[in-house]
């Protein structure tokens, strides 16, 4: 059994495990990437803020936060973002300036440019 696996089976969250097998059961490492971060504990996750996603992504590029995006900062330009939550001014912040906020569910569907943003 892999390590993923066994981090697996200490989560709670149904709507969780299914994501991280859907995320596994993938071709891309990206997704297998992110399946990892997801299956360790909570308190790894990331929380990051839309100013540094802005600041760090590219023209056309999609940004992936394995963890929570937060409202902190000002956004200028319209991005799109996948997390597994977002806080409410961060929804709000990117809604303004005409970005989308995806759910990974939603992201794997989409066949573009990835970055990861920690």
């Amino acid at each position: 059994m892999s390590k993923v696996r066994k981090l697996q089976k200490r989560k709670s969250d149904p709507n969780l495990v299914r994501l991280i097998d859907l995320m596994l059961s993938s071709d891309k490492k990206l997704w297998k990437d992110i399946a990892k971060r997801l299956a360790k504990p909570r308190r790894l996750y990331a929380q990051v803020n839309v100013s540094k996603i802005e600041r760090y992504l590219l023209d056309g590029e999609i940004a992936v936060v394995p963890g929570k995006v937060l409202g902190g900062g000002e956004l200028s330009k319209p991005i799109k973002v996948a997390a597994l939550s977002f806080s409410e001014t961060a929804k709000r912040k990117i809604k303004e300036v005409g970005g989308e906020c995806l759910s990974f569910e939603e992201a794997m569907k989409i066949d573009g440019n990835f970055r990861i943003i920690c």
